[in-house]
């Protein structure tokens, strides 16, 4: 097995993108779009007092020996009139337009953000792999994408037609002239990562991705090619959202993505699912963030503490603790925000929530409208989108992808949200843009309005942002994020109240290693910044750490793979074998095959023949001196080279009587040649070197 980490990702909105090579077949783990570098990108214009004008005004009386250094000065200033004032392109991980498209077997999805890139892969002639994800992922996937498109199609009714070839802003002239902050979000810290930009994939692009995606229920197993068979397993982190569990004939490998523990809305992290891999990807990087944070100093469950000694903690952590306190944390989050709407609207003030998680969304409607009505206060409620009503009335029907207390609510016979009853009490008013008629028929402020779209740049948050922006009274509540300066820029001077709050989107480091040890994998890989964390605690598996754009191999695990043989068949075997090397060999004639990811004998005569009237068998490793001296004593002329590094590898060249190739690795001998006596010569100085029965 081999792992190439194409992108570390960054949280929800970003999850990380890698490529795993597995019995010779490459797949492929989610496909996103890094969408918070829209940050980089203008909204349509809005009228502010420029900076620049202002620098340039104080500095206009001095000498000119000083003005390189004062335009060197303002270049750097970051304003809205240095926001990239075109149609906004799309960054995709830069390092999968590295890879041969062809070369892919299998796409995995693990969250809806995780196939938002997807259609610029699908859409290309030589895409022949089999993608598959879970229903609820792949349709909340889809309702993204829809949104996503219909945004874009507002800018560009204002920017014109699209560009043919190169966009201007991507020429260096213009890049050049970017501050060092957009600088490093549009070419990458080491300026590689223009060619992960795209421009919008079209309706029908993403109509042809989704054609292409096969639906999976949760633990339902799903055979590739008769030698992978997978499983998507609940990650608790969204509606839909999931880890894997890929079958080979080599062992099995977990694939852990983002995961929670306890959702107040998705269906429960299914970790009892992961026990005993033979290797398990660790591609949480929730826990990657709290290294710097965290202290190794593990809260007890039971109030007793532990001792100092690491190696006997990880012994004793009850498997109880790891879920013991996220759904609460969670609902203290829920609760706060909804003091604080309850509060804005008091002040006579708008709320905008312009959050893009669907569970959280739809969780925060609803205690929202409980909060409302309990303090007695009647304002409107709106939910703008071009996919909102599909995404409410997909969000009822959908019981098998809740959290344990919505399915409970829907088996009591109730709603499983209240988003129903709140439009036909017209408390919620759901529409599909701000300049729909029902929309601007209903409109009536102070009011609340959940609405795409995060990144700030596109859909109906611009519009409502520049309608609140300069109101003191008003709260936009986002989710917390780094560049949280850079996505306000365009609504400067800002007076609205600004409320970022973050949600649980992966295994905390102090959850992590309790997790691991209930889990007992006999191999994990984890990222480079989490290796020395796991591997201070001793655990009773072996760790290998990876680093972006770095391929990793894995160390075999099994020296043999099982093979499932008929009774009889087995039973006739151990009357006809011969003892080489330490090893019993036997003979039979049949066929292998590879069904559910398990070899599988099919023998066409159940009769074992004897040795004598059967061909040669020869059995055994090729010598490489041995074979070397063979092809020489034949009058070859030959040449022999050996590589070192995790996989040794020799190489035999063969020049004369005809040119001829001979690898031998540990695992196998290829041999290359075009000359059928050549062929034969080779074939005898094979067979000198090895046991025959």
């Amino acid at each position: 097995m081999k792992l190439t980490c194409l992108s570390e990702g960054r949280g929800y909105y970003f999850p990380p993108c890698h490529i795993v090579n597995i019995c010779g077949f490459r797949v492929l783990l989610d496909c996103p779009l890094d969408l918070s570098a829209l940050a980089v990108f203008s909204p349509l214009p809005i009228v502010i007092s420029s900076l620049l004008d202002e620098k340039a005004s104080i500095h206009s009386g001095q000498s000119s020996s000083n003005s390189e250094s004062v335009r060197q000065e303002v270049s750097e200033l970051l304003d809205s009139k240095k926001l990239i004032q075109a149609e906004p392109w799309y960054k995709t991980v830069k390092s999968l337009q590295l890879w041969s498209i062809y070369s892919i077997d299998v796409v995995l999805i693990s969250s809806p953000m995780g196939m938002l890139g997807l259609p610029f892969l699908t859409r290309l002639k030589d895409f022949r792999a089999k993608i598959y994800a879970t229903e609820a992922a792949s349709r909340l996937g889809k309702l993204m994408m829809e949104d996503l498109i219909s945004m874009h199609m507002e800018l560009r009714q204002f920017y014109g037609p699209e560009e043919s070839g190169c966009p201007q802003w991507m020429t260096w002239e213009k890049l050049e002239l970017l501050p060092r902050a957009l600088k490093d979000i549009v070419l990458g810290s080491d300026r590689t990562e223009l060619g992960g930009w795209m421009s919008i994939y079209s309706a029908a692009d993403m109509k042809g991705c989704m054609e292409k995606v096969q639906f999976l229920k949760y633990a339902e197993e799903a055979c590739y090619n008769g030698s992978l068979t997978i499983k998507a397993l609940s990650s608790g982190l969204e509606i839909g959202a999931c880890n894997w569990n890929i079958l080979s004939p080599k062992g099995n490998i977990i694939y852990l993505s983002g995961s929670v523990f306890a959702s107040a809305t998705a269906t429960s992290f299914d970790y009892k699912a992961l026990e005993d891999s033979d290797v398990l990807l660790y591609s949480d990087f929730a826990a990657c963030n709290d290294v710097d944070g965290e202290k190794n100093d593990f809260p007890p469950a039971t109030g007793s503490s532990y001792s100092s000694n690491i190696g006997s903690c990880w012994e004793t952590i009850p498997e109880s603790w790891l879920d013991s306190d996220e759904y609460s944390e969670e609902m203290e989050k829920v609760s706060f925000i909804c003091s604080c709407v309850l509060d804005t609207i008091s002040d006579g003030g708008s709320v905008l929530i312009p959050i893009g998680r669907p569970g959280v969304m739809l969780q925060l409607l609803e205690n929202i409208s409980l909060s409302l009505e309990s303090s007695n206060l009647k304002v409107p409620i709106y939910f703008v989108s071009s996919v909102a009503e599909e995404l409410l009335a997909f969000s009822n029907i959908i019981p098998e992808w809740l959290s344990s207390q919505l399915q409970e609510r829907f088996c009591s016979g109730q709603p499983l949200f209240t988003h129903i009853q709140l439009s036909n009490e017209k408390k919620l008013f759901v529409s599909p843009a701000i300049h729909s008629s029902k929309f601007l028929t209903s409109w009536q402020e102070p009011c609340i309005v959940f609405c795409p779209h995060w990144s700030l740049r596109l859909g109906p948050v611009f519009h409502l942002l520049q309608r609140w922006c300069a109101d003191p009274n008003s709260l936009l509540i986002i989710e917390e994020r780094a560049d949280i300066k850079l996505a306000l820029l365009p609504f400067e001077p800002m007076s609205m109240k600004v409320l970022q709050c973050s949600f649980i989107s992966g295994i905390k480091l102090k959850k992590a290693i309790p997790l691991l040890k209930i889990l007992q994998p006999k191999h994990v890989l984890v990222p480079e910044s989490l290796r020395p964390h796991i591997s201070c605690w001793n655990p009773k598996f072996s760790v290998q750490s990876f680093s972006e754009n770095e391929t990793v191999v894995v160390p075999k695990l099994k020296a043999f793979a099982d093979m499932d043989i008929a009774m009889d068949v087995a039973s006739e075997l151990l009357i006809d074998t011969k003892m080489i090397e330490g090893k019993n060999i036997a003979r039979l004639k049949g066929e292998l095959l590879i069904e559910q990811g398990k070899y599988r004998c099919v023998v066409r005569n159940k009769q074992v023949l004897s040795s004598q009237v059967r061909p040669l068998l020869f059995v055994g490793r090729v010598d490489l001196d041995s074979l070397l001296m063979a092809l020489k004593k034949m009058g070859m002329k030959v040449a022999a080279q050996s590589s070192g590094g995790s996989e040794h590898v020799s190489l035999i060249f063969i020049s004369e009587p005809s040119e001829a190739l001979i690898e031998v690795t540990s695992t196998q001998t290829t041999i290359s040649v075009g000359d059928e006596t050549t062929a034969s010569l080779i074939s005898e100085a094979v067979r000198s070197t090895s046991v025959c029965f």
